[in-house]
């Protein structure tokens, strides 16, 4: 995600961030390259104006040029302007407590990925709580309602669905449903269009005023740009908006939906899509959003990632397995499959401070570890528990069955005994544990 102005931003940090002296000349230039990098990235004009002129006039002054360290002082500046630009803090759900209900209504366009969304966000409350209810308000698009009602199924939480042509009706039936059930939160999908229109708008009112929502959030498209903005604008002015998600962040390599929103707007972006799968939705640090732009990494998304995906007991466990070498290729599946689980490899790279921008995608050796899942998925239990059974006969049947060779299920273990041994080396002794991480010189 946001590649492209990742890139740009990273090489104009790097060329300014270490100079011991500047003049207003280098700053003069570095802005010049920051305004085209957002033109490129699609950023409104008005808000490339506004960011433009607010940092050549804060980084010309004498608090920068006659600075210790006038390279990060200006790399500060870019950075603040640019939390700012994002929204400067993350904004949270206004829900009220489980012990009355809440109601957040989605809205957007067709194919901005609303019902996707709606299942998404059920999934994430559910998973803290509250019990959630999702309602299909969507009675234009043809499917929409089985759409939801199959994503609410694999979510585990329940949809209310009606055969009926009037949402408003819809609408008010599950309020009654969610109540005489205890429903604590309700979610509505409703209707979108191929463009804001005045029908689409009275409607909308309708169901508004119908279920009286504490967030009216905007599913916005940020593959459109500038364009999702302008859409958020009208829906804003129009039906009232309390917050946005933008949705395929992850595709997003441009970036000008995120940095136009707020300002032409004043709507806070609350989520991020990131992947396709349940869990792919993010909630929106622009402080945190800001640093990868800028090349600085997101070490505590990294770290909360990581947190999600393993399992402290699974970890303590993995560990004494490697003390005693009882770690089997059974474990080293499971590690690859929770490593999977956290993003791909690229976005992984991308949050570590210096890489963004740097990553080269050809060079990302995915396709090997998608290769190795397959052999170890190609494996009986039996083989998975002890790999010393593995002979020549075995190894040609698991590389018919995952579509690879000889050579490399041969390769896959070879790398396994050398990760096993090196591991237990690792656990077993504490000057080499140092060495490793850096903690020991010499």
């Amino acid at each position: 995600m946001l590649e492209k102005i990742s890139e740009k931003f990273s090489d104009i940090v790097r060329t300014l961030g270490g100079k011991a002296s500047i003049s207003e000349k280098n700053v003069e230039d570095a802005v010049e390259q920051i305004k085209l990098a957002l033109l490129e990235a699609d950023v409104n004009l008005r808000v490339v104006r506004r960011f433009v002129n607010g940092t050549l006039e804060e980084a010309k002054g004498e608090k920068v040029l006659r600075a210790v360290d006038p390279g990060q002082q200006f790399v500060k500046i870019v950075h603040d302007r640019m939390v700012a630009l994002l929204g400067d803090a993350r904004q949270e759900l206004q829900l009220r407590g489980p012990d009355t209900q809440s109601v957040i209504l989605l809205l957007g366009l067709q194919g901005s990925g609303k019902t996707t969304t709606a299942s998404k966000l059920a999934f994430m409350l559910k998973n803290k709580g509250r019990r959630v209810l999702l309602v299909a308000c969507d009675l234009q698009r043809p499917a929409a309602i089985e759409q939801l009602s199959v994503l609410g199924a694999q979510v585990g939480v329940e949809v209310y669905r009606e055969d009926s042509k009037d949402p408003v009706r819809v609408a008010k039936a599950a309020m009654e449903k969610a109540k005489r059930e205890l429903y604590d939160t309700v979610i509505v999908d409703t209707a979108g269009r191929l463009q804001v229109d005045e029908e689409l708008m009275e409607e909308l009112l309708r169901v508004r005023d119908a279920v009286k929502p504490q967030e009216s959030l905007l599913v916005a498209d940020s593959m459109t740009g500038q364009a999702a903005a302008d859409i958020a604008k009208a829906f804003h002015e129009k039906v009232g908006l309390t917050g946005v998600v933008l949705s395929k962040f992850d595709s997003d390599a441009r970036g000008g939906a995120a940095l136009s929103l707020k300002t032409v707007t004043g709507v806070p972006i609350k989520f991020i899509g990131t992947s396709e799968k349940p869990e792919g939705l993010e909630p929106f640090y622009p402080e945190r959003i800001a640093g990868r732009i800028l090349g600085m990494g997101d070490i505590v998304g990294l770290v909360e990632k990581a947190q999600a995906a393993f399992d402290q007991k699974e970890a303590a466990e993995l560990e004494r397995k490697i003390a005693d070498e009882s770690m089997t290729l059974a474990d080293y599946l499971e590690q690859i499959q929770k490593v999977k689980k956290m993003g791909s490899m690229k976005a992984m790279l991308e949050m570590i401070p210096g890489l963004a921008g740097q990553v080269d995608e050809e060079r990302l050796d995915q396709a090997g570890m998608k290769s190795e899942e397959a052999i170890l998925l190609s494996m009986t239990k039996k083989e998975r528990q002890n790999h010393l059974i593995i002979g020549p006969t075995r190894r040609t049947r698991i590389a018919r069955g995952s579509g690879t060779s000889v050579a490399e299920v041969n390769r896959l273990i070879k790398k396994f005994e050398k990760t096993r041994l090196m591991m237990k080396k690792v656990a077993k002794n504490k000057k080499y544990q140092q060495q490793i991480f850096g903690g020991a010189k010499g």
